[in-house]
């Protein structure tokens, strides 16, 4: 098999996994509450990460525990699972999936402004484009298409849905700042955002008696939104030509999780939703676009 399809195998196998989670969210918050999925989601994690993370890097697997590594992960575990999940699934618990997942799909343009603000890169004329498109595409999913009347179905649960992208935006920047290798930072931070949620149910909350069926979904979860898919993308990303034009394919995720959100929730897809998701998507690419066409550009005269 060719490099070029291995790669596009890869990235479309991460898609289809991400098209899912969506759907595995609100069936499994049937049975449970925001918390109680992110400690067996993230729990159940830890067993991927910590496999990846053994293989990827068994020196600094070793040095868990030292001083350095165990500052790192208490602030990206803080940041990611804990608080972020713990936001995401309470968005979803109040939103409708297909108004949940296109809102919360915003965060590259978040990263985008975050970058200017603590990286010292310079604010481009497409980002701003892009944000403002990105944001009418919100209003129409938000307002299920009444923009001019601005009547939010649930805008407790849209602000939920934007603040998890902030956060997500916020664990990415320190994330990018943090060298060491990808799976360790990702194996300790799940392992400190699972003690955090441990902590918060035994002094806020219970786990109570949990139906295995929504256990399983946890566990789904857990290998295919928080594990198995992140290293099937960055496979498909390592074995790329040209890794800006694989990184697009990963939305056709939020397209193809409508089709499962209408067939296993049953809800109704709107039209709202798909215009406000295609705009939310076009003002995305449309910085990221110009952003390749720029690099493109100078490489030629180069």
């Amino acid at each position: 098999m060719k490099t070029k399809t291995r790669s596009l195998s890869y990235a479309l196998a991460a898609v289809l996994c991400w098209s899912t989670v969506a759907t595995a969210f609100k069936l499994s918050l049937e049975g449970m509450n925001p918390v109680q999925l992110l400690f067996y989601s993230s729990a159940a994690s830890l067993i991927v990460l910590f496999v990846f993370a053994f293989f990827n890097s068994k020196k600094e697997l070793k040095e868990f525990f030292s001083k350095y590594h165990l500052k790192h992960n208490l602030v990206l575990g803080l940041l990611n699972p804990f608080v972020y999940y713990l936001i995401l699934f309470k968005a979803y618990s109040l939103l409708p999936a297909q108004e949940a997942q296109p809102i919360n799909l915003v965060w590259p343009l978040v990263i985008s402004l975050f970058s200017v603000l603590f990286l010292k890169q310079k604010m481009s004329l497409d980002t701003i484009i892009g944000l403002l498109i990105s944001f009418f595409g919100i209003v129409v999913v938000s307002t299920r298409g009444n923009i001019f009347s601005l009547q939010f179905h649930n805008l407790f649960g849209v602000l939920l849905a934007l603040s998890s992208s902030i956060i997500w935006s916020a664990y990415w920047i320190i994330n990018l700042l943090d060298k060491r290798e990808e799976s360790v930072k990702l194996f300790g931070g799940f392992f400190f955002g699972t003690v955090y949620a441990a902590v918060y149910i035994f002094a806020f909350d219970s786990f109570g008696s949990i139906e295995l069926k929504y256990l399983l979904g946890a566990v789904y979860i857990g290998f295919f939104e928080m594990g198995i898919t992140f290293f099937l993308w960055l496979k498909a990303l390592s074995l790329s030509e040209n890794k800006a034009k694989t990184s697009t394919v990963v939305y056709l995720f939020p397209v193809i999780s409508f089709f499962f959100i209408n067939f296993i929730l049953g809800e109704k897809v709107l039209i709202s939703s798909i215009i406000g998701l295609a705009l939310i998507i076009a003002g995305i690419l449309f910085q990221q676009m110009r952003d390749i066409g720029n690099k493109i550009q100078v490489k030629e005269k180069v």
